[in-house]
């Protein structure tokens, strides 16, 4: 345990020096997890705040995988350097990661500017995963221009995304059938730009007009004042709308540091962050002492003697007693 600690201090440096092959080490102990990280992401979390983090998300089969292979070849022609961390579901039965599916993105295999993680989420099925945010750490601090994160489109991470983000790339697809009208409102609402994909197809219009629709009957532009959602039309097949999209994106995050929204975010980032650590921490300590402590209270919730917000205040009572004695 204490070797792997050091390991993963002296790859910080390297690290900070842009050298893959630390960079793919310190992203597999990150993923990992122990008590050896902390030093480690605490070097590195001093040399962040420089890149551009872009979220990419929406419905199952509306193409996010192949959009993102055409955003990352867009952006290596401006000759900007772009990291790709794929967000992918663990099973709750395994703790295996699903990642057959992945696009694997194999073109960029020899570019030294694109680097593509997938990171299979902690905790939770679907959801941001708290190690994806240390990994956009790591790749901020290794020096790359734009950290894109590519989420699964299930459950709560489209709304998890947003906490982590400069800016939100929404999207969708026609022959979805009525999965556009299911988009549930607070996903509309965390959408900085939405992207329609595979508008090659003949019902991509529709599909447009009805997102169109939808944003008006929903008002997101409330929660973006001075903003003006774009809807894109994009096609890989084509490579129609790729480079509308790229300009939209670097539009947005111009716009957040002219409005001062920059700053901003990257408060409610911090905050959102602060609160996730202390959780996982207070959780930490008292799933330690599960076999006395927490099963004493859950008795007494299962013997209807305490009530769960009863019991939860004598247990965070009892941890903190613990700590002062």
């Amino acid at each position: 345990m204490e070797r792997q600690r050091i390991s993963s201090v002296k790859l910080v440096e390297p690290v900070l020096a842009g050298k893959v092959a630390a960079i793919a080490r310190l992203l597999t102990h990150a993923e990992n997890g122990g008590e050896e990280l902390h030093d480690a992401l605490a070097e590195i979390y001093r040399h962040t705040g420089k890149a551009m983090v872009v979220g990419v998300t929406g419905v199952p089969g509306s193409g996010k995988s192949t959009l993102l292979q055409c955003l990352v070849e867009a952006i290596r022609k401006g000759d900007r350097t772009v990291a790709v961390v794929a967000v992918d579901p663990t099973s709750p039965f395994s703790g295996g990661a699903i990642l057959g599916d992945r696009i694997r993105m194999h073109s960029f295999a020899s570019d030294p500017g694109v680097f593509i993680r997938s990171m299979a989420t902690r905790g939770s099925l679907g959801g941001l995963a708290r190690t994806t945010l240390d990994a956009v750490d790591i790749l901020d601090a290794a020096g790359f221009d734009i950290v894109l994160i590519e989420t699964v489109g299930v459950g709560q991470d489209e709304i998890d995304v947003v906490r982590a983000v400069h800016t939100t790339v929404v999207v969708s697809a026609p022959g979805l059938g009525d999965d556009i009208q299911a988009i549930k409102a607070g996903v509309l609402e965390i959408a900085d730009i939405h992207a329609v994909s595979k508008c090659d197809r003949p019902d991509a219009n529709k599909t447009i007009a009805d997102l169109t629709n939808m944003l008006t009957m929903n008002s997101p532009y409330e929660q973006h004042p001075g903003w003006s959602l774009p809807v894109v039309a994009t096609s890989a097949w084509e490579e129609r709308g790729i480079e509308e999209l790229l300009s939209h994106i670097d539009n947005h995050f111009a716009f957040l540091e002219s409005s001062g929204e920059l700053a901003a975010r990257r408060a409610k980032i911090a905050e959102w962050r602060l609160l996730q650590t202390t959780e996982d921490l207070l959780r930490g300590q008292f799933l330690k002492d599960r076999d006395d402590r927490l099963s004493t209270f859950t008795h007494q919730l299962v013997s209807r003697t305490m009530s769960p917000r009863a019991a939860a205040n004598e247990l965070i009572k009892a941890v903190f007693k613990e700590d002062q004695s």
